[in-house]
Parts: C-alpha cells; sequence; structure tokens
C-alpha cells in the first residue's frame, strides 16, 4: 500500500531509495547559482555525464566558496542557504550514501549541513526555501541523523508549500509523534487522512495511530509458548527484532 510505514524492510529501503534520489535529484535541478533558489543549468543529462571524481571535485569547490563567504558574511542568509545547497550536493556521492544507507562520512556531512541549515534558518530569511528543506529531510530523517524534532521543523516549511500532499503530512505527522509533539501529529494526522485517497485512509490512520502509541517502534512482550519470560520487541527499518528484556532480580533472602 502506498502508506504503508511499517512493514518488515520497506520503510528501510524507501528510505535509503529516498536519500539517494532526493540527492541526486538535487544535483539535476540545481546550478552552481544556488544562492538565488533552484535555477541553474546542467540538468540530469550533464550530471548523468559528469563523472564522480569531477562531480565531487565541483561541490568540494563550492562549499569552500560558500564557507569563506559565510566566515566574511555571517549575516548573509543567502549564503548560507548556499552552503547547505553545496553540502547537500556533495552528499550525493558513493562515499557518503550507498544502498545500505548513510556512511560515518555521510553523517559528518550531513552534520555540516545541519548546521548550515540552522544558521540560515535563523537569520529570518522571507520566505526559507521548500526545495532546500525537503532535501534537509533526508538529513535529519530516521537514516541520517535522526533528530525527530528538526525534522518536524523542515516538514512544516514543505507542507505549506505543498499543501495537498498526503504523504507530506503523513511523513510530518509521524515525526511529530516521535518527537513527542502529538498536538502536531494529530493536526498533521488529520490532514493526511483527509488527503489520502478514499481506499487508504483506514490503513493510515490506523499505521499513525500505532506510531503515535508507540513512537520508538518497541514493545516488551512475554513468550507464553515455552518460557513465560518476557523480551523486547523491536519493530523498526530492519524488521522485527527479539531480545531478552531486563530484569531485575532479588538477591536471596530480601524481599522488594
Amino acid at each position: 500500500m502506498l502508506f504503508d510505514l511499517r512493514g518488515k524492510h520497506r520503510r528501510r529501503a524507501v528510505r535509503v531509495i529516498y536519500i539517494g534520489l532526493a540527492l541526486l535529484l538535487g544535483v539535476g535541478l540545481v546550478g552552481f547559482g544556488i544562492g538565488g533558489g533552484f535555477g541553474g543549468g546542467g540538468g540530469l543529462l550533464n550530471a548523468a555525464n559528469s563523472s564522480e571524481g569531477s562531480s565531487s571535485a565541483s561541490f568540494s569547490a563550492q562549499i569552500k566558496k560558500y564557507e569563506k563567504l559565510t566566515e566574511q558574511q555571517p549575516t548573509n542568509a543567502s549564503a548560507w542557504e548556499s552552503l547547505a545547497n553545496a553540502q547537500l550536493h556533495e552528499a550525493g556521492g558513493e562515499k557518503y550514501v550507498t544502498s545500505s544507507g548513510v556512511t560515518s562520512k555521510g553523517k559528518e556531512l550531513f552534520t555540516q549541513a545541519a548546521h548550515s541549515w540552522d544558521t540560515y534558518v535563523s537569520l529570518n530569511p522571507t520566505k526559507p526555501n521548500p526545495e532546500l528543506a525537503e532535501r534537509m529531510l533526508t538529513v535529519f530523517g530516521e537514516e541520517g541523523l535522526n533528530e525527530p524534532k528538526a525534522a518536524v521543523a523542515v516538514l512544516q516549511i514543505v507542507v505549506a508549500a505543498r499543501p495537498t500532499s498526503a504523504a507530506l503530512y503523513a511523513s510530518l505527522a509521524e515525526y511529530a509523534y516521535k518527537a513527542g509533539n502529538p498536538r502536531v501529529g494529530d493536526l498533521a494526522t488529520e490532514k493526511a487522512v483527509s488527503l489520502a485517497p478514499a481506499a487508504e485512509r483506514a490503513h493510515l490512520k490506523s499505521e499513525l495511530a500505532a506510531i503515535k502509541k508507540n513512537p520508538s517502534g518497541t514493545s516488551t512482550e512475554t513468550d507464553t509458548s515455552q518460557t513465560g519470560q518476557p523480551f523486547t520487541v523491536t519493530r523498526g527499518a530492519n524488521g522485527i527484532k527479539a531480545t531478552p528484556a531486563k530484569t531485575t532480580t532479588t538477591p536471596a533472602g530480601k524481599t522488594k
């Protein structure tokens, strides 16, 4: 189903694919005149025909350029926007994102991009860049830095620009619940369900309710079939994993 958020292996695969595609798409859409938004030249054809080494070198040069500019002009919001954009371009390389997810080097670069984005937003731009905000979701999402509060903040910018996307509202609800913000989660859930296809609404509502109830994706259950001992069940991107739950033993001769 379109909104199957908790299926075994599905969410991890979708997130990894989304990271790669989002960063690759950014390469195709954004030229090197990044500061003004997402105009620019190049396009997907040029991006596909350029070598990894030359692309990486170009993005590295852009990063150095905008790092120097932000040092010289620390209150220049456009410079910080351009720096975050260049860092996300660089993060599209194979040493940063693989089929298994974001590498350690990728997370280091994501941390730098997060700093650039946070500084950009703190300077109160008239209209925060929604395309860049959407790409920042790959940074703050579970496969990136796993910062649900920051993911909520960028998604609020994105849904303001794309208010008819049920999928975006569903993501906002999910991250809001994980960030401990049920009010925003409930509002986003209501909007997501109203925008979803009629055949998907009940399933989507059920999935988001499950996330609200158990945002961490873990629960403690008891194996009554054999040992009767409790174990922790983790339902997440890697499927279902059961491990013995920690128990507290009472020394002989003592009572609780």
